[in-house]
């Protein structure tokens, strides 16, 4: 079994950075770097009577700072609750709609190589009677969200062309095509 032997800190700040001294089960001996993050939710919601998404896009400086622009991603949040209370109050604020009804597809690390983030991943429907606010994100935050209501067919035709680059939003997607294929018209590649 892989041991961890020591940590320490390298960086502490809205993420940590440890370096792990890790002992392998052959005895080999090494050192990681860990990033500490706190567990974390991805949603999407979506009507199944008008068969549209809502997605969110808005600045990422690693993005950026690649030279690309924003992308389109599902809306997201760290926890600081419950994960269905988190995913319930971030697509209030980032999307402006009133969630009622969660189906949880799992929890997924994001990369688990490095990265001690968690991510629960939520289906939740709703209707155009739902969107009872603007969304754009929490004022304290600068998050400077955009929310898209989009066909399923699109956005199903946009991960056909690799056009959706947020992991989070395309696992939903996939869980949602696998649950509900009656949504979606494009046929499958």
């Amino acid at each position: 079994m892989t041991e961890i032997l020591s940590t320490r800190p390298v960086y502490r700040g809205w993420l940590n950075v440890v370096m792990a001294h890790v002992r392998a089960p052959g005895g080999d001996m090494f050192e990681r770097h860990v990033v500490e993050m706190r567990p974390a939710i991805a949603v999407l919601p979506y009507d199944a009577e008008r068969r549209v998404a809502l997605t969110v896009s808005m600045p990422r400086a690693p993005v950026t700072l690649a030279g690309l622009p924003d992308m389109m991603e599902a809306i997201a949040g760290l926890i600081d609750e419950t994960a269905e209370s988190c995913a319930r109050r971030e697509a209030l604020e980032e999307a402006g709609v009133r969630l009622d009804a969660l189906a949880h597809i799992g929890q997924i690390w994001s990369i688990p190589s490095v990265v001690t983030e968690k991510i629960d991943y939520f289906l939740a429907e709703y209707r155009a009677d739902d969107r009872i606010e603007d969304g754009g994100g929490h004022p304290d935050e600068q998050e400077n969200i955009t929310v898209h209501e989009l066909s399923l067919d699109m956005l199903w035709t946009m991960m056909a062309r690799k056009e959706i680059a947020d992991g989070k939003l395309a696992i939903l997607l996939m869980a949602l095509r696998l649950r509900r294929p009656d949504l979606f018209g494009v046929p499958v590649e």
